[in-house]
């Protein structure tokens, strides 16, 4: 394939390969940094041990919970290739239909594989490094602000570098094996990461939020003690949960969302560039559109890095936000004059002249990123008047903290929602007239789309630094205090840990955002799929979705449904495990001699509750996610499956940002009283507001930010079977045979949720033990 290109291609190509195995590299050079720093004292070790060997736990039970399902889903992919004809990039790449058929199933399992294992390894090592840096972090705060700054960030920047490092290493591999027809394989790159990453989710939002929730509960509201007491048995489940759902968990999300918009783009720029070198004859195409998605990636991955390298204060300024703001703002900068560089020597038309419109489509997706960041910021800062609504609204009790908390988290999604349809809009004003074929500028305006997506994840490698510093900064601030540091250390961990609540609530904007903008990419990947297969098969094109159409109709409700689904059995879930929590801290708190400091709790019966509840929802969910598309898809039709795509993206975003912000809104409320306002700790209004928190933590950390990898696996599932879906005839008896076993396993998904919850709800024939 490489030798198609131009000389100037062909360097290109390799450079991107070389900037992201150094991106891995430089990762890796960091956690070498962070595992020399001192780990503190005997007391500070005792605590990270018991983090570090329930994190590693946690993640190890992951693995082998989801590894079957995995092995199924590699074999099932590999094997639906020879249901349906290759498409002709695949042919004209391998030379035949047989070799064709071989190397698409072989590229598209292996590719399934790798995509898992790397969303994995991001979610792995991002939190393992977390780990490994909170107890320095702590050490590190008696030295100085700077230094303990410096340890946290680092420490999120190798997840981040990780995390752009392996997304590109595999698009880049992919297009280098396949050229033309690397669309194929890069579906299953793309359902891989998605899918661990909806595990990494789900599982990671279930078990921080069921410790949290617990802990708070009875912590802070019933015994009144602080949040990260010692005597509390579920603080250390409560601190391996930042970890495993903060960490690992938004580690993956951002990595497969990554992939996903890097996928649409090539498989949208691959139709374009086959549009637009139309009349260069059969067989050639236009392979800009292809190689400039790679260059953009490269261009952020070298800015994330200049851009890390930048944050860092002083002992007078001491102020992180500041330092982490200007070394994100100097990466865009530079990322942004690199694209215009790049998009200037090298995205020409035949006549010599520069094409501005994918550089300007990129550079609305770095503005996207940047308004949903400040919007974000708005509606869940203590600095800002919706906050503080909620927290005034405390005095009169916990409903009204929650009516404050879910008005404003509507609000904010009406909001998230017009930025987000002013960026989509934007893409359509830049490609317009891009082409006298109306088809292809359709074509134009969606790859305009997955462009925006690209330049809204440009900056990856400082997004996720600054996340992961939440989470480092929180462990690190409950390891001081549960080893008696000194007043010094503790304000600049309290510090720390403040900037790192604002950190992680601006993330999740941007994370959900990309979300959006990565499945509306996808969604137009399925319309432009979809009419490829139908003009191989002389069908008549699909060249929109006709909501009026009653199958349409039901698909487009369908899939507007499923995010509340979705939602209801995460929260449950949360609901249950916290329960088991707060029966579990009362026993601990009745122990004699534990409330005085003289026993030590049971940390580790906490983190099993924790662990074994998160597990128990990771299989069901992964069965609907994969499930449902399948039944509406092969019942309703390819049609039909478009309309529930639009549902599900319309419905998902709207209710992972409400419940985000929500959250969110609910949690800052609480730091607001907790700062002497309204009382103050201990106080009636700020009993009100740990409840709106905890109601708020299974929305802001569970169900919203799983909605996220939730919408795009679906999206690829629907992309993976469309071909067949189109060319499989209707009444088929295999398929009918086919479709009753989904939706027997679909049944069986929901109950398995249902007949837990109702488990947990028959009264416990034995008194709890007070020993």
């Amino acid at each position: 394939m490489l030798e198609d290109l131009t000389t100037f291609e062909q360097a290109a190509v390799w450079s991107v390969l070389g900037i992201s195995i150094l991106g891995i590299a430089y990762a890796f050079i960091l956690r070498g940094q962070i595992l020399a720093q001192d780990k503190g004292t005997a007391k500070m070790q005792e605590v990270w041990g018991f983090i570090k060997a329930g994190a590693n736990a946690y993640l190890s039970q992951q693995f082998r919970t989801i590894a079957i399902l995995i092995a199924i889903l590699t074999f099932v992919l590999a094997a639906s290739v020879f249901v349906i004809p290759p498409t002709t990039e695949a042919v004209e790449r391998f030379g035949s239909r047989e070799a064709a058929v071989l190397w698409v199933a072989i590229g598209r399992a292996v590719a399934f594989l790798m995509g898992s294992l790397f969303s994995y390894a991001v979610g792995f090592v991002g939190m393992n490094v977390a780990v490994e840096a909170n107890t320095r972090v702590a050490a590190a705060a008696r030295k100085g602000y700077n230094p303990a700054l410096q340890v946290a960030y680092r420490a999120g920047s190798v997840t981040g570098m990780l995390t752009v490092g392996l997304g590109l290493l595999g698009g880049t591999l992919i297009f280098i094996v396949f050229g033309i027809a690397a669309p194929d394989a890069l579906l299953g790159f793309g359902f891989g990461g998605s899918l661990i990453a909806l595990f990494m989710r789900v599982g990671g939002g279930i078990y921080t939020k069921a410790a949290d929730v617990g802990a708070d509960l009875v912590g802070k509201v019933e015994a009144g003690i602080p949040e990260d007491d010692p005597r509390n048995a579920a603080v250390i489940a409560d601190l391996v949960g930042d970890n495993v759902g903060d960490c690992a968990g938004m580690a993956a999300d951002v990595f497969e969302s990554f992939e996903v918009t890097l996928v649409s783009a090539l498989i949208l720029g691959l139709v374009l560039g086959d549009a637009v070198a139309g009349t260069l004859g059969d067989g050639q195409y236009d392979l800009r559109f292809i190689i400039f998605p790679l260059i953009l990636r490269a261009i952020g991955v070298v800015a994330s890095v200049i851009g890390n390298s930048l944050v860092r204060t002083d002992e007078r300024r001491r102020n992180a936000m500041a330092a982490m703001n200007r070394g994100f703002y100097v990466a865009a900068i530079i990322a942004v004059i690199a694209c215009a560089v790049a998009n200037f020597f090298y995205m020409r038309d035949a006549n010599g002249l520069v094409d501005w419109r994918p550089f300007l489509a990129t550079l609305a997706g770095v503005i996207l990123a940047i308004v949903l960041d400040k919007l974000t910021e708005y509606f869940t800062s203590t600095h800002y008047s919706p906050v503080k609504e909620t927290s005034r609204a405390s005095q009169t009790g916990a409903a009204t903290n929650i009516l404050s908390g879910l008005a404003l988290g509507m609000e904010s999604s009406v909001w998230a929602v017009l930025v987000i349809a002013g960026s989509i809009f934007s893409s359509v004003l830049i490609f317009s007239g891009y082409s006298a074929d109306p088809t292809v500028t359709f074509t134009a305006v969606l790859y305009g789309v997955s462009l925006t997506g690209i330049g809204m994840l440009l900056l990856t490698g400082n997004t996720i630094s600054m996340d992961s510093f939440g989470p480092i900064s929180d462990n690190a601030n409950g390891i001081g205090e549960m080893a008696g540091l000194d007043k010094n250390a503790r304000n600049v961990m309290d510090d720390l840990d403040a900037v790192g609540n604002t950190t992680k609530a601006v993330t999740k904007g941007i994370a959900i955002g990309s979300a959006v903008i990565a499945a509306v990419a996808l969604f137009g990947s399925y319309l432009t799929d979809v009419g490829k297969v139908q003009a191989q098969q002389g069908l008549p094109l699909l060249t929109g979705i006709n909501v009026a159409a009653p199958a349409v109709f039901i698909g487009l409700l369908i899939g507007g449904a499923v995010p509340f689904l979705f939602s209801a059995l995460t929260i449950r879930a949360v609901s249950r495990a916290a329960a088991q929590i707060v029966n579990e801290v009362r026993r601990q708190f009745r122990i004699p001699g534990l409330m005085e400091g003289k026993v030590p709790p049971d940390y580790a019966r906490a983190v099993q509750i924790s662990t074994t509840a998160a597990q128990k929802e990771l299989v069901s969910l992964g069965i609907i996610a994969v499930m449902v598309p399948i039944l509406v898809g092969f019942l309703l039709g390819v049609e039909a499956l478009g309309g529930f795509l639009a549902g599900i993206i319309l419905s998902g975003q709207l209710m992972a940002v409400f419940q985000s912000n929500a959250g969110g809104a609910w949690d800052n409320a609480k730091k607001y009283i907790e700062e002497g306002n309204f009382g103050g700790k201990h106080s009636e209004p700020h009993k009100a507001a740990v409840v709106g928190d905890t109601v708020g933590d299974p929305l802001k950390d569970t169900a919203g930010p799983a909605l996220n990898p939730m919408i795009k696996v679906i999206n690829l599932v629907a992309l993976i079977i469309a071909p067949i879906v189109v060319t499989i005839q209707p009444g088929n008896p295999v398929v009918l045979i086919a479709m009753v076993l989904c939706a027997a396993a679909l049944v069986w998904a929901i109950w398995q949720s249902k007949r837990e919850a109702q488990q947990m709800a028959e009264p416990s024939k034995a008194p709890a033990s007070a020993d």
